[in-house]
């Protein structure tokens, strides 16, 4: 794939690719299990970690807190003293860079410290919304100042916060309740939390919980909030007790994975996802099940999945509230169906890297495409995108899934490619395989 360091040319797939591809570790389970590591006590090793912008912004959060780490990349692997945070009374600071699940994961476990901890991140990050979650930790007994703007970074916490009862609103994102799900174990009283909202993105509540009780915490109310998940939900409870350490072992990332998916699907050929599986921790794997609903074939193993494009590409109407980052994803497959897509139930991904549904609508558009932009999602029409140059608004996610059209379309490029380095940066090294 021809290149500069600030536009890529994606290079077509002269016939249907058949490869086996293995994406790097998830983001979002090596998150959650870098945090757990570092408060559990003892020694924790992580295996298939991923490195990437986004876990290293954890990597530093959990060094700041007193964790010790020790990292061997070349076998991807982390280990992980843990600290406990409630004994620290020195002031701390934490650079979120642009992680917003370092930053919503971190700032209750903060709060649990009774020294001030100051919390920050990239612009980027500044411009996402944390008023629900800074609430919630003052109804828990936190002092928190918001330096600049209410609700938002950059803000400074001091507890600590001994738990109790506190209620939160699921429609904005999950990634506020994961976070004070991870801070509860250590807090004295326990944590039960009531949703005043429907909840967005569930599979990575359940995600935060299973690696939860990997490092022996439990959160007890799930088979509620999966039965309710269009509803307010009552009881999710976590009581106290703390983590211990484990050997745990990361999963490739799912979102990742859709890209592949999405090629096979695209260019007739054949994708073999390895590591990924009916066993999945991650939501994210049914995005499988949408290709298959619109005329791909996929083949489900425990440890790993194959999508097969069939030539044949229908559009669908879903709602994707639940796997919300591989929305864009579906967009790049939906143009080269053969009636239009409707995705439905993502307006809580306009306050993401970007505003997920204006730029992905935006960009189609900049094709030719003919794309609907709605309050909650898009609506994509088939047609043949014309050479374009994409925007990607430093957004990793509109990179990785825009540079899917170049994979049957001459002359798509995409600018500041390097943005994927966020989650995944080999992403366009593995991308350029279906093209050998």
């Amino acid at each position: 794939m021809p290149s500069s360091p600030d536009v890529l040319t994606v290079t077509p797939v002269a016939a249907p690719p058949k490869v086996s591809v293995r994406p790097p570790g998830s983001k979002s389970i090596t998150n959650r299990a870098l945090l757990c590591a570092a408060l559990a006590s003892g020694r924790s090793t992580l295996t298939g970690v991923l490195f990437a912008d986004d876990t290293h912004a954890m990597l530093d959060a959990v060094t700041a807190l007193g964790a010790q780490v020790e990292i061997d990349r070349a076998r991807r692997e982390v280990t992980v003293t843990g600290v406990d945070p409630r004994v620290g009374d020195q002031t701390i600071r934490v650079d979120a860079r642009q992680s917003g699940t370092t930053s919503r994961f971190i700032l209750p476990v903060v709060a649990l410290r009774p020294g001030c901890g100051v919390v920050d991140g990239a612009p980027q990050l500044r411009a996402r919304p944390f008023g629900p979650l800074i609430e919630a930790l003052q109804r828990l007994g936190a002092t928190v100042q918001e330096q600049e703007r209410s609700g938002f970074l950059p803000v400074s916490v001091t507890g600590p916060v001994r738990g109790g009862r506190v209620a939160l609103p699921g429609h904005l994102s999950s990634q506020f309740l994961s976070g004070l799900l991870m801070a509860a174990p250590l807090m004295p009283d326990g944590l039960r939390v009531s949703l005043t909202s429907p909840l967005v993105s569930v599979p990575y509540v359940t995600m935060t919980a299973a690696v939860m009780a990997a490092f022996g915490a439990q959160v007890e109310g799930l088979s509620v909030l999966q039965a309710a998940s269009d509803a307010p939900v009552e009881g999710l409870t976590v009581p106290p007790g703390g983590y211990r350490p484990t050997m745990y072992a990361i999963e490739p990332d799912a979102s990742a994975a859709s890209y592949f998916a999405a090629a096979a699907a695209i260019c007739g050929g054949q994708v073999t996802i390895e590591g990924l599986g009916t066993g999945s921790l991650q939501g994210d794997v049914r995005f499988a099940d949408i290709l298959e609903q619109m005329g791909a074939r996929v083949e489900r193993y425990p440890d790993r999945m194959t999508i097969t494009g069939t030539g044949q590409l229908r559009g669908v109407d879903v709602n994707m509230a639940d796997i919300s980052d591989t929305a864009q994803t579906l967009a790049a497959v939906a143009v080269f169906a053969t009636s239009p897509t409707r995705v439905r139930g993502i307006g809580f991904i306009r306050a993401k890297e970007t505003d997920r549904i204006g730029a992905i609508v935006t960009e189609l558009r900049r094709a030719g495409i003919d794309a609907v932009e709605h309050e909650d999602g898009f609506t994509i029409h088939p047609g043949t995108p014309a050479p374009t140059q994409f925007a990607t608004y430093d957004d990793h996610r509109m990179a990785m899934s825009l540079s899917l059209i170049g994979l049957r379309v001459p002359g798509i490029q995409i600018t500041d490619p390097g943005c994927v380095s966020k989650t995944y940066p080999e992403f366009f090294q593995d991308l350029a395989r279906l093209s050998a």
